[in-house]
């Protein structure tokens, strides 16, 4: 592979830690939109308990010949070093400047809802009624209160588990269900400040929540593609509630770090137009854009499968 292609897979693990550090967004969603998902979702399962193994006696030859570690490599390095570079910038900005955030990811999302949903070659019953239902099932989760949850190694590998879940589904963002169940900040504190014991559990549990989930949705494409692609867009189309720019507090609470933060929020229309109005929506229309200009490009869809060749021989 060439370095083109790294690069462009490094940028797109770039933007994927980006996503992931949004609430609200997912990284899956920027690895369907770039063309690589179900690549993506093979290399996954492709780190089987005997690529583990030998792993951990060190045999990394061997190990890196089953998988494609030319694919992996460069993406989550990307992914990496998205989140060691901007979790501190990202925390600054959403607390800063919330709505102008909200109003760029809100225009890429709803973009990306749409041309995934192009995919579905046929719109049946089925699948109309798997994107609604979905649909529906996204508005209602991420319009859910957050609630506190114990502050244990034990929990932030749960949490790593079910987020990694989240993470790699286009619609529903990791980082929303860290929030969900009270663990967004400490995550997001460890990351910002190196705390390698609460790091090592949350990668733990994103690692085996992601070699088994990757295989379930694997076995997912290959059997009920049309229908799999209508239940991510589902979940797309509704996790855009958690993305409207305009807010209105309901509840507040106070966080652990002693901070006031909003509990319950509602979605309103700005109460008048402003400058910070004209310019969250210059937001959305430049992140609509830049979704149907990577689309235009095919950034990163280019032809990838000679990057498994080696490991599907095996």
């Amino acid at each position: 592979m060439n370095m083109k292609k790294y690069l462009r897979l490094f940028f797109t693990g770039f933007f994927m830690g980006l996503a992931d550090l949004i609430p609200g967004v997912s990284g899956g969603t920027v690895a369907f939109i770039s063309g690589i998902y179900e690549e993506l979702l093979y290399s996954i399962k492709l780190m089987s308990g005997d690529v583990l193994r030998l792993l951990l006696k060190l045999k990394f030859k061997e190990a890196f010949t089953k998988i494609p570690i030319h694919f992996l490599t460069p993406l989550f390095a990307g992914i990496f070093t998205s989140i060691i570079l901007l979790a501190r910038l990202l925390s600054y900005l959403l607390e800063v400047y919330p709505s102008f955030i909200w109003s760029f990811f809100f225009g890429l999302v709803l973009a990306s809802t749409w041309l995934v949903a192009k995919r579905v070659t046929s719109w049946n019953t089925g699948n109309v009624l798997a994107f609604g239902i979905t649909a529906i099932a996204a508005y209602i989760l991420v319009g859910a209160v957050p609630v506190e949850t114990p502050e244990n190694l034990p929990m932030f590998f749960f949490s790593g588990m079910i987020a990694i879940i989240a993470m790699i589904l286009p619609g529903i963002s990791g980082s929303f269900i860290l929030l969900l169940i009270g663990k967004y900040a400490q995550v997001l504190d460890a990351a910002k400040n190196l705390q390698t014991d609460v790091l090592l559990a949350v990668i733990t549990g994103a690692a085996i929540g992601l070699s088994v989930f990757a295989r379930f949705l694997t076995w997912l494409f290959a059997k009920y593609h049309n229908i799999s692609i209508a239940i991510l867009s589902g979940f797309m189309l509704g996790s855009v509630r958690k993305l409207w720019p305009w807010k209105e507090t309901i509840l507040t609470r106070i966080n652990s770090h002693g901070e006031i933060v909003p509990l319950i929020e509602k979605n309103i229309l700005p109460h008048s137009i402003d400058v910070s109005v004209f310019f969250s929506i210059t937001l959305i229309v430049i992140g609509i854009g830049v979704i149907f200009y990577i689309d235009q490009l095919k950034l990163v869809h280019e032809e990838v499968a000679d990057i498994n060749d080696t490991a599907k021989s095996h």
